[in-house]
């Protein structure tokens, strides 16, 4: 078999509290681990707070972690400090579509410089015939019209600023598109152009995608394979198919339920009580969805499930999975 494009093993990633709780450290990323296969879609999907966005922070080596592994296409990343990895060849190989691209996009730079800035950056373009060309290319490529690439993002449609955020990400043709809820901050019609935009992209140009959303029927869309995280840590990854159709862990078959569907309209769902662990210097042995869970026991008091295989290619960190 190949090797996976993207190997994450034992990721850590903790934050001081603050000088109230001296020493005190938030476990916002903790112990994750998971591959990513050359050309394929992986969904990421949890509660706000979970860490979904720390996690794609680390992967776009935006920040360092607190220790664990990264490897991409074989090269460990976390050998590099994210300020000289910023300026590595690899660079260009992991991009980032953000969550608003009101606000990620620079509001005095034309479409033009948006989409030419990482070709200068990352490529080494100077201005002239090829540079033009990449740039045009790219706003073809995400159905941006060319008399829009002179414009400023405040004379863009929502729906376009997104666009302009893709085009930026894909012009250096990278190998990983890590995308932050790419399509919330849109309005419903527009998310489901966007959608059928990426699925495109991938299927013409190759690339693997990471899709951080707390949308479960957007990931569903999209994704062969979900991991889903819970206070920091995976509690289950699986197929899409498997996931939805038979989800292990508690808090999976939480978020299951709770999609909205009118066929299963007056039956009685799974409802989590309760309030979740904190994330600040949580218990080692103590399984962090004990509170919530409605199966919990002693057992998970005092021993804390760790992620295993509950079938083919199925794994979840519970007792009772």
């Amino acid at each position: 078999m190949n090797a996976p494009l993207l190997e994450v093993t034992n990721l850590v990633k903790l934050y001081p509290v603050g000088p109230r709780r001296k020493g005190a450290m938030l476990h916002a990323v903790d112990n994750v681990q998971f591959t990513i296969d050359a050309g394929e879609c992986v969904g990421l999907v949890g509660e706000s707070g979970c860490g979904k966005s720390t996690l794609a922070r680390l992967l776009a080596r935006l920040i360092d972690p607190t220790s664990g592994r990264i490897l991409f296409a074989g090269q460990d990343l976390t050998a590099l400090s994210s300020d000289r990895f910023s300026r590595s060849p690899e660079r260009a190989r992991i991009q980032v579509v953000f969550q608003d691209p009101t606000e990620s996009l620079n509001p005095s730079f034309r479409v033009f410089d948006s989409i030419a800035d990482p070709l200068r950056r990352l490529l080494g373009l100077k201005s002239g015939t090829e540079l033009d060309e990449r740039v045009y290319r790219a706003a073809e490529l995400v159905g941006l019209p060319a008399e829009l690439v002179m414009r400023y993002p405040h004379q863009l449609s929502g729906g376009q600023r997104a666009r302009v955020g893709i085009a930026r990400a894909v012009a250096v043709e990278p190998s990983l598109l890590i995308l932050d809820e790419p399509t919330s901050a849109l309005d419903v019609s527009v998310q489901a152009v966007i959608l059928r935009l990426l699925a495109d992209l991938r299927d013409r140009l190759g690339m693997s995608y990471l899709f951080v959303s707390h949308d479960l029927n957007v990931v569903r869309l999209l994704c062969e394979r979900i991991v889903v995280m819970y206070l920091g840590r995976v509690v289950e990854v699986a197929s899409a198919e498997d996931l939805f159709t038979s989800p292990k862990h508690p808090y999976t078959q939480a978020l299951v339920a709770a999609i909205p569907d009118p066929a299963r309209r007056g039956e009685q769902r799974l409802r989590l009580d309760g309030s979740p662990t904190s994330p600040v210097d949580p218990d080692p042995n103590r399984c962090r969805f004990y509170g919530r869970c409605p199966q919990g026991t002693d057992r998970c008091i005092t021993a804390s499930p760790q992620l295993r295989s509950v079938g083919d290619g199925h794994l979840a960190a519970c007792h009772f999975a």
